[in-house]
Parts: C-alpha cells; sequence; structure tokens
C-alpha cells in the first residue's frame, strides 16, 4: 500500500464526496476568474499589471483576515519554525511564483484565445504535471503509484479538453503561441496545488493562501516594474469593480485547495476541478463572451471530462 493511500483510507466518503464538490467549484470559479482578468489585461493593455492588481487585491483581503485573527498569526509562525526544523523546505514556500505565471498569462491571452481555448491549454500542462506530482510524492498526501484507471481518467479529460475547444486553436501561429502560456501555467498548477497543501499542512489554509499570494505580489512587483519602464503606464484604471473581483476568487481557490489535497490527491483534485474549468469556461462564454462561440463540440467536450473524472475518481488502487 502507498503512502498516499494510507492517508486517504482515514478519510471519510463523506470527506472525500465533500473535497470533490469543492474542487467542482473551484474549477468553475477559475473559468470566472480567467474571463475577469483578461478583460483586465485589455483594459489596462498590460498583462502583468492586470495580474498584479488580482494578486495585490488577494493579499489584501489575507492581510486584513491574519491582522483579524491572532490564531492564525500564530500559524503562520509555526510555518517558519517548520523551515528552520526542516519539516517543510524553503522551496515549498514559493507556490505563488506559479499563481502569478497563471494570472499573468489570463491578462495576456484570454480576450485573443477565449476563455475555452485558455482552459484546454492550462488542463493539457495541468494533467501531464498531477500524474507526475503525484507519482514522486510532492503533495501532502505522499506518493501514488499511477494506476491504469488513473492514467486512463487523465487521458479521457485530456482527449476531452481538446475536443471541446477543436476550433479554438485555429487561429494562425500567433494563437499556437498565446497558448503556450497558458500551458506552461497549468504545468505548473499542480506543483503549486501541491507545495501550498504541504504548507497548509503546518498553517491551515489561510495561512498557505497568504504565502502563496505574498509570494506571488513580490514576483509581479518586479515583473511589473520592468514592464512599466518599457511600455509606460496604464492611461487609465478602469472603474467596474467585478474587474477587482480576480484576486478574491485567487483566494478561494488557494485556501480550498489547500484543504482539499489533503482529502483528495493531487491527481484527483486537479482532474474534478479541470470538470468545473470547463464547463465553466463554456458557461462564461455563453454569458460574458470573448468572441468565440458554444458549439455542440464543446458541450460534448464538457460530458466527455466528466467521464474522465468519474473514471479516475473510482481508480482508488
Amino acid at each position: 500500500m502507498t503512502s498516499q493511500q494510507s492517508a486517504t483510507s482515514a478519510v471519510s466518503s463523506g470527506l472525500r464526496v465533500l473535497g470533490l464538490s469543492l474542487a467542482f467549484g473551484t474549477g468553475l470559479l477559475i473559468a470566472v476568474q480567467s474571463r475577469i482578468n483578461g478583460a483586465l489585461g485589455t483594459r489596462l493593455q498590460n498583462g502583468i499589471v492586470a495580474a498584479l492588481i488580482s494578486f495585490g487585491t488577494g493579499l489584501v483581503l489575507l492581510a486584513i483576515i491574519l491582522l483579524a485573527r491572532r490564531s492564525i498569526r500564530a500559524r503562520l509562525t509555526e510555518v517558519r519554525r517548520a523551515v528552520a526544523d526542516r519539516r517543510l523546505v524553503w522551496w515549498q514556500l514559493l507556490g505563488g511564483v506559479s499563481g502569478a505565471f497563471l494570472v499573468t498569462a489570463q491578462g495576456v491571452a484570454v480576450t485573443t484565445i477565449g476563455v475555452a481555448t485558455f482552459t484546454v491549454a492550462v488542463v493539457g500542462g495541468q494533467l501531464l504535471s498531477s500524474l507526475w506530482v503525484d507519482r514522486i510524492g510532492l503533495g501532502p498526501a505522499g506518493r501514488a503509484m499511477i494506476t491504469r484507471g488513473r492514467a486512463l481518467g487523465a487521458a479521457i479529460a485530456l482527449v476531452a479538453v481538446v475536443i471541446a475547444s477543436a476550433d479554438g486553436l485555429g487561429g494562425g501561429p500567433r494563437t499556437y503561441v498565446l497558448a503556450l502560456l497558458p500551458a506552461i501555467a497549468g504545468f505548473g498548477l499542480a506543483w503549486q496545488q501541491a507545495v501550498n497543501g504541504r504548507v497548509g499542512v503546518v498553517g491551515g489554509p489561510i495561512v498557505a493562501a497568504s504565502i502563496n499570494f505574498g509570494v506571488g505580489t513580490v514576483a509581479l512587483i518586479l515583473a511589473a516594474g520592468i514592464s512599466l519602464v518599457v511600455r509606460g503606464l496604464p492611461s487609465a484604471l478602469p472603474t467596474d469593480p467585478w474587474l477587482y473581483l480576480g484576486g478574491v476568487i485567487g483566494v478561494l481557490f488557494i485556501a480550498t485547495a489547500a484543504v482539499v489535497v489533503r482529502w483528495v490527491g493531487v491527481l484527483l483534485l486537479g482532474l474534478t476541478a479541470i470538470a468545473g474549468q470547463l464547463i465553466g469556461a463554456v458557461l462564461v462564454e455563453l454569458i460574458i463572451p470573448t468572441g468565440a462561440g458554444l458549439s455542440v463540440i464543446d458541450v460534448v467536450g464538457c460530458a466527455l471530462t466528466l467521464v474522465g473524472v468519474a473514471v479516475a475518481a473510482l481508480a482508488r488502487h
């Protein structure tokens, strides 16, 4: 029996169902976040600055929570102790760098390639990375053998997301270049969830999210500084309040993932969130379209993705 199987065997079926439901919900929210940050990046004509605003908003929200709760601040101190005595290693605190890259990719690419195509690229990278992350045991649940069922579930979901946006990658070389950004970000997403889960075991989900947003904000300040020197300041900040909700969604996603990854593992967390992302991408294109229409292929892809998630969820051994 693997260490992950030992860990998850102690998790009740009720917690597994709750974890899968939360993972699905966060996937829906990530599709909404992609649309929001993409629109903000277009308004500012600078995806890096849009990412900084999104991360900065999330960091402010988390700072307020930290200031209000002494018990959470105490757990932040516990994370420092864990690094000092090597229960955590320093690079496990750097998950925010991957998150910063993902949000930057949203700001740069979404309005050009669409939410559905963006989701395809993120999911492709995330699926491959999730298998690897679980296999080597980066997450708090430990190592997991890649069984035929789990591999089949990942393969079905990967095929499904390609089918769902089959028309989205037909825009020529520039579209493929833009799609590469979220693909790289997706590959880092599973690693981010794993290391944030490790931090969450020691400090709890709010502390894990705070460290994630703090690290990501520092990285984005450096990147945005270079971008502003080269490209200059945006002409004006948008006044639409909804454009500034990306950071709030990011806080919910990171905090939830840090908890759920302990119950279901990195791969299953990723697969279930992927189903939410794809369905959310279709809903977003219906409600707030970016220019890409909804087709029967999109609906077929959603259904096939859910099949892939179900196969992986049932493959527990």
